[in-house]
């Protein structure tokens, strides 16, 4: 397709756009080929304008860059927001994608959401899949590593790649980062959801405001006009988040123990999972959700909300609750101790995540509750207290360790949320924390391994300097209570 007709589809008026083919899109000037056009965006480390001499003499065709960008040898693609102007190009470019396609916003629960999504859609016989934290989870199973929200070139040219494959169903995480950096533009996006919102990325947002419009980005602007808007309903933030979806025109579907679209009734904690009653559309449904916690159920009810919002069967959709797997790294159970404690793994990394995943195992605990957790470096430093004082408040034994220090002395990050929690015993190593855990456990406790979840890796250092040393928390804590006669 040439640049005029791409750009006449995107909205975008190129004056003097050139005949040739365009043959790609790129963000790396090291990517450019002949045809390719250029996103020249100015980013925290790098000023993609100071590369753009290089782009053109590798053959861009055209480059999207503020107007104020000098741009000589290419067509100029001038934009106050070239971030979202070369989404939009690039989205009538990898073409076609998915015919339904959600996404998912919120602090906490954004993966768990989108994989249940996909199982649900996958149980109802469509071919689904999942974008976001655990990479691209394709109809048959399979994973592909990825970051929540990746660049804007590989999400789409992703999308565009299912379909090829024969994926008609796609469920993706949207950041507040991906969404502030319009990595999520250019789509047809049926319905968005909100899970909650709670202090997290204030390194990034100067503030929680900040924070919360960057997530309503999906419903003010990247859902389709007239789509649906799935928001849980028991959050402090729903009601706002909910005056959004309807500013826009959207349809909102609330859901949870206030929702008005899936109202939760009851909520019966069970030895490995949860009964749910519910009302949808004036009829009484129940529900044996075989994973359990509070926001397990929350995930499971909002990606139920999607695929209904979405044409989705309602009795097909409940019954397909019941036979939902656990999620990577979300209260996944590691092993069993030789004394017969559970281990659990959880990516809580919030104050907020933090204490659900305490309190969805704490009606399961008749002796202690073991949390072992730390927090991450070059990261929002002031939610570290408060993730030890909430450790230390809803937990017997806090052991505090490390998590990803990247650039910064792991010794002074475990020092701060130390400050939240003073009786907390500190290992640094995070083997070594997870083995005393793991030995110290009772047959009636339960350990929560918290912070990392899925990753496979802890980053230590940054820029040229970082490693990421193989770590995988679950594999760890197989390891240790392997070696002390426990189980798997």
């Amino acid at each position: 397709m040439n640049l005029a007709r791409l750009a006449e589809a995107a909205g975008i008026a190129v004056p003097n756009a050139p005949e040739g083919t365009v043959t790609g899109f790129a963000i790396d000037h090291r990517k450019i080929a002949p045809g390719t056009v250029f996103g020249a965006f100015r980013g925290a480390r790098f000023n993609g304008e100071d590369f753009i001499p290089a782009a053109i003499a590798a053959g861009a065709i055209a480059v999207v860059a503020r107007p104020e960008a000098v741009v000589e040898g290419a067509v100029h693609i001038a934009d106050a927001e070239p971030r979202r102007a070369f989404a939009r190009l690039a989205a009538q470019f990898f073409q076609p994608v998915p015919e339904v396609v959600v996404a998912v916003t919120g602090t906490n629960g954004k993966t768990s959401t989108v994989e249940m999504t996909r199982q649900i859609w996958r149980m109802a016989g469509q071919r689904a899949a999942s974008i976001g934290t655990l990479g691209v989870t394709t109809p048959d199973e399979s994973v592909s590593t990825g970051l929540t929200t990746p660049d804007i070139v590989t999400f789409l040219s992703n999308l565009h790649g299912l379909a090829q494959e024969g994926v008609t169903h796609v469920a993706y995480e949207a950041s507040s980062h991906g969404l502030s950096q319009y990595r999520v533009e250019g789509l047809k996006v049926a319905a968005g959801a909100f899970t909650n919102l709670s202090r997290d990325h204030l390194d990034y947002h100067p503030t929680m405001e900040d924070y919360f419009a960057a997530k309503m980005r999906l419903f003010d602007e990247v859902v389709e006009d007239g789509g649906a808007a799935v928001i849980w309903a028991d959050d402090d933030w729903s009601a706002r988040a909910a005056d959004h979806a309807r500013a826009r025109g959207l349809r909102p579907m609330t859901v949870g123990e206030k929702g008005e679209g899936i109202r939760l009734l009851r909520r019966i904690p069970g030895q490995l999972g949860q009964e749910l009653e519910l009302d949808y559309a004036g009829a009484a449904w129940k529900v044996k959700l075989p994973l359990i916690g509070g926001y397990q159920a929350a995930n499971a009810l909002v990606s139920a909300g999607l695929v209904l919002a979405t044409g989705g069967d309602p009795k097909a959709t409940f019954e397909a609750l019941s036979r939902l797997q656990p999620v990577r790294g979300r209260l996944e159970r590691a092993a069993i101790t030789a004394a017969g404690a559970p281990v659990y793994v959880d990516y809580a990394h919030t104050p907020d995540a933090l204490e659900a995943a305490i309190a969805a195992l704490r009606p399961h605990v008749e002796g202690q509750l073991i949390t072992v957790f730390g927090a991450g470096g070059d990261r929002d430093t002031g939610k570290r207290a408060e993730m030890g004082k909430v450790a230390a408040r809803a937990s017997d034994v806090v052991i505090v360790t490390d998590d990803n220090p990247r650039s910064e002395d792991p010794a002074a990050i475990r020092a701060m949320v130390l400050s939240g929690a003073p009786d907390a015993r500190e290992i640094g190593d995070r083997r070594a924390a997870i083995a005393a855990a793991v030995a110290e456990a009772g047959p009636k406790d339960i350990v929560l391994i918290a912070g990392k979840g899925h990753e496979q890796g802890q980053i230590i250092g940054a820029g040229d300097e970082m490693q990421i040393l193989p770590f995988d928390d679950v594999t760890v804590a197989r390891e240790c209570a392997g070696n002390a006669g426990g189980a798997a």
